[in-house]
C-alpha cells in the first residue's frame, strides 16, 4: 500500500440538526486504513452520492432503516474501486458500487457490493440514473403507477435525479409529462432537452393549484410525489378520476422546525377514487437486473437524457449534501473523490 494510501479521511455524524442541517453537525477525521477481513473487500471511493433520504438518517426518529448514530460514518452510495480483496468475486482494480459512506476507503462483506462495467456508462451512473434514483423512478413509475398511454403524468421535483427520468418514462409510454420544479433554468432543460410537454415554477406561482390546472386541463392521472406539503396539496385538487400517487419523497418536510398541516384537500382522493401509495426501491432489489437492462437500452437509444451536479473533493460532501436539499442541483448531486487508478 503506497503512502497516499495510509490514510482514511472520514466524515462523521457530530450531531442531529434541527430543521436544516449545517456543516456543524459533521465531523471530519482522519484514520488508518482498514484492512478487510475473511469475504471482505476494501474499497477505495470514487465517486459518493448525496440523496434526499440521508437527511431522514440523521434523524433518531423511527423510519424505514435505522439511524445514523452520533460518531458513525455518514451513511451514502458510493462508487469505488477494489484495493484488496479476500472474496473470489472481486479482483484488484474492480469497479464496485456499495452503500460504504462518506471516507476515502471501506471495508465492506463483498455480499452487499455489486460490480459495474465501465464499459456500460460512466461508473458514475451506478450512483445515479443506473443505480438507485434510475430504479425509483423505473418501478414506482411503471410498477406502482402504471401509466396508460395518454396519461397525464405529474411529477414534483423534476428537474432532480430521479423526477428527470419519470417524465421520460412516461413520454416512452405515450403519456404527457408535465413537471413542477423551482427555477426557470431546471424548467427550460427539462421542457427543452428532456421533453416534458409543460412544466410549472413552484416558486413563482401565485396560485399553485391553478397552475396545475392549466399545466393538466384533463386532471392529473399519475402523481409522482417527490416533495409532499404545499405542492401536493395544489396537485390533490386536480386529480383525474382513478387517479395514481405515488410518494416517493417529503423533501418540503424534511427540514421543519415543526410539524406541517400537511394536504387538508384528501376528499378528493374519495371524490375521485385515487389510489395513493408508498414507495421504497428497496423492495424491488431482485428485479433490478431487469431494469437496468431497459434502461440502459433506453440511454443507448437516445430516449433517456440524464444531467449531473458534480462537486469534487471528500471534504467538501457536507456542503454538496446541504446544496442538494435545498435544490441546487440540476440532475444527480455526485461529489467527486478520486479518478481510477
Amino acid at each position: 500500500m503506497n503512502q497516499s494510501q495510509t490514510q482514511n479521511r472520514r466524515i462523521l455524524l457530530a450531531s442531529r440538526p434541527t430543521g436544516w442541517p449545517t456543516t456543524d453537525n459533521f465531523k471530519h477525521v482522519t484514520e488508518a486504513v482498514p484492512e478487510p477481513g475473511p469475504k471482505e473487500v476494501l474499497v477505495r471511493a470514487l465517486w459518493l452520492s448525496v440523496d434526499p433520504y440521508m437527511r431522514g438518517r440523521m434523524s433518531a426518529a423511527k423510519s424505514y432503516a435505522k439511524p445514523v448514530e452520533i460518531g458513525e460514518v455518514m451513511t451514502g452510495g458510493m462508487v469505488g474501486q477494489v484495493v484488496k480483496s479476500n472474496h473470489k468475486a472481486f479482483a484488484p482494480g474492480e469497479i464496485v458500487e456499495g452503500s460504504l459512506g462518506w471516507q476515502d476507503y471501506a471495508v465492506a462483506d463483498a455480499a452487499l457490493l455489486r460490480k459495474i462495467d465501465p464499459r456500460l456508462a460512466p461508473i458514475q451512473t451506478a450512483v445515479g440514473i443506473l443505480g438507485m434514483p434510475g430504479m425509483t423512478a423505473y418501478f414506482a413509475t411503471l410498477e406502482v403507477c402504471q401509466p396508460k398511454a395518454g396519461d397525464t403524468v405529474l411529477v414534483s421535483g423534476a428537474a432532480g435525479a430521479v423526477g428527470q427520468i419519470v417524465g421520460q418514462i412516461a413520454k416512452i409510454n405515450g403519456c404527457r409529462a408535465v413537471g413542477i420544479a423551482g427555477g426557470d433554468d431546471k424548467l427550460a432543460y427539462i421542457q427543452r432537452e428532456l421533453g416534458f410537454d409543460a412544466v410549472i415554477n413552484y416558486k413563482t406561482s401565485n396560485d399553485l393549484s391553478k397552475a396545475v390546472a392549466a399545466a393538466c386541463p384533463n386532471g392529473v392521472d399519475v402523481y409522482f410525489d417527490n416533495v409532499g406539503g404545499a405542492v401536493s396539496e395544489a396537485v390533490f385538487n386536480n386529480l383525474a378520476f382513478k387517479a395514481r400517487i405515488v410518494i416517493c419523497g417529503q423533501i418540503s418536510q424534511y427540514n421543519i422546525d415543526k410539524p406541517d398541516l400537511g394536504p387538508r384537500n384528501l376528499r378528493y382522493m374519495l371524490v375521485n377514487r385515487a389510489r395513493m401509495e408508498g414507495f421504497l426501491v428497496w423492495d424491488w432489489r431482485d428485479r433490478y437486473p431487469e431494469a437496468l437492462r431497459r434502461m440502459a437500452g433506453w440511454i443507448k437509444e437516445g430516449k433517456i437524457k440524464y444531467s449531473e451536479h458534480v462537486t469534487e473533493g471528500l471534504e467538501k460532501t457536507p456542503d454538496a449534501f446541504i446544496a442538494m436539499l435545498k435544490g441546487a442541483n440540476l440532475g444527480k448531486a455526485l461529489v467527486k473523490v478520486a479518478d481510477p487508478a
